[in-house]
Order: C-alpha cells, then structure tokens, then sequence
C-alpha cells in the first residue's frame, strides 16, 4: 500500500502543478475565473494517467531541468 500511496502523491503534486500553471496563464490573459470555480477544482482526475500497460519515462530537456511542459489550451 505504501507503493500506491507515493504514486498517488506524486500525480496529485503532478496535477497541481498544471492546474496552477493553467489557471495563472489564464489570468494573466483576459480570463475571468470565478471564486466558485476555482474551489471547485480537483487534483484528483486521472483520465491521462496509464496505470496499466508500459509507461515510458524519457524525459524532455526542459523537463528534466525542472520546468513544466508547455501547456495546450483548448
């Protein structure tokens, strides 16, 4: 169990890293977010983790400086 509990630590800390880097791109433009929207947000979801199958860890050269991906916004 103790495996489980740092892999979810690490995609929560993962997680909100980007939301983070999401919302404060999106602030910086002319989006208004409202309050009751950012309480509102979850670490939690998971649908772009692969839990099963091969994960590959290669990582980018900004990556690996420390430095977040590049964010899409769609």
């Amino acid at each position: 169990m103790g495996a489980l509990g740092f892999v979810v630590n690490a995609i929560l800390r993962r997680n909100t890293l980007y939301m983070e880097a999401t919302v404060n791109h999106l602030c910086v433009g002319s989006a208004v977010i409202p309050p009751e929207d950012l309480a509102r947000l979850s670490p939690l979801g998971h649908d772009h983790i692969n839990s099963l199958g091969r994960c590959l860890f290669a990582l980018a050269e900004h990556v690996a400086r420390g430095q977040l991906r590049p964010l899409i916004l769609q």
